[in-house]
């Protein structure tokens, strides 16, 4: 015991030092904070993020794994922008949802949340600035695309700032102790198409689904229908104290949804950055080929393209291409520039690559 006194001892004196050093860092990022607002200049800045946390892991030589700097320091950052300057951030919710945790992951505990219950709603909300940031998904490496996300970023101003990838695991909860007696399941038409493997090895296949707009809507309906189960995260279930009966369900144990940030600057650029744009070629044999061969031509690296209905007259479609490079690049800004009179093209947003 008298070892243990020591080191609890030791600890408390490095947690005093802890404490006073980020009082410290604390004061530097208010006085940056000051500069940031006369300028003009936007608080939540990801390649600068991106920097310190890189430069941390090359400088570890302790206990710490990546991961655990990567919690440490970006609960340090969001404490930061809460000194700098509060701003809102919308999410589609509602509490508890995967777009929740994934906001919380980057603007911390201390975030001025507003949940909402649509897509589109957080589109509004950035429109109408009611917040400065966004967090919406926009596509599931099992489901494919988010088609709603693709459609408001043509339609709305917001800009991408920044990309999160976040393991996505759901859990069938429910109040329900005979599994052969649920009646309903409720879920995110996503969340139940990623989990039918096991929806059809537990002969659920045939139980009425009810489709909620979230998960973690599903996890409050379910809580409130005791014939009923939810396909929901197990945070979403633990707060609606909704027992889990069966956790990780889903069919690909690499399920992943890839979430968006949005809002409304121009991000400098980081070390290695992508670019999205919308693009509506020519409707004529080859128009598409034409339009990626400027890709090719200055080396720009194209990693993602998914075609939109116009939702126009006819059939046309509207192009949501991913690349590597930030706008202000050379070869990327001839790609632009050499198109520019004969496509529609929308710049989207540049950002660091997975940041």
């Amino acid at each position: 015991m008298q070892e243990i006194d020591k080191l609890r001892k030791e600890i408390d004196i490095l947690d005093n030092q802890i404490l006073k050093l980020l009082n410290e860092r604390m004061e530097r990022v208010k006085e940056i904070g000051r500069v940031k607002q006369t300028s003009g200049t936007a608080i939540y800045r990801p390649e600068r993020e991106k920097e310190i946390l890189d430069r941390l892991k090359n400088l570890n030589e302790g206990v710490l794994n990546n991961q655990a700097i990567d919690a440490i320091f970006l609960e340090v950052f969001a404490v930061s922008r809460n000194l700098e300057f509060p701003e809102k951030i919308a999410y589609l919710g509602p509490e508890g949802s995967y777009t929740h945790q994934v906001a919380e992951s980057r603007f911390g505990a201390m975030g001025n949340y507003i949940s909402v219950s649509s897509i589109e709603a957080v589109f509004h909300v950035l429109e109408n600035g009611e917040a400065k940031y966004g967090v919406v998904p926009v596509e599931n490496n099992t489901e494919g695309a988010v088609g709603t996300t693709l459609d408001c970023l043509g339609k709305f101003n917001s800009k991408i700032v920044a990309e999160i990838y976040m393991d996505i695991h759901h859990s069938f909860a429910t109040a329900c102790e005979d599994i052969k007696k649920i009646k309903r399941i409720y879920s995110h038409p996503q969340g139940y198409n990623q989990c039918r493997r096991f929806l059809e090895e537990h002969m659920l296949l045939g139980v009425e689904f009810i489709p909620t707009k979230s998960t973690a809507e599903a996890a409050q309906k379910a809580s409130e229908d005791n014939d009923a189960a939810a396909i929901c995260s197990h945070i979403a279930a633990k707060l609606c104290n909704l027992p889990i009966l069966f956790g990780k369900i889903e069919d690909n144990l690499a399920n992943q949804t890839r979430f968006l940030i949005l809002s409304d600057f121009k991000n400098k650029k980081g070390i290695t950055n992508k670019t999205s744009i919308l693009a509506k070629t020519d409707d004529k044999p080859g128009g598409l080929v034409e339009f990626l061969q400027t890709f090719q031509a200055q080396k720009v690296n194209l990693t993602k393209i998914e075609s939109r209905p116009t939702k126009e007259r006819g059939f046309q479609s509207i192009f949501y291409m991913d690349f590597e490079g930030h706008i202000d690049d050379e070869n990327v800004q001839k790609v632009i520039d050499e198109n520019r009179d004969r496509y529609d093209i929308k710049w989207l947003g540049s950002y660091i690559c997975g940041g």
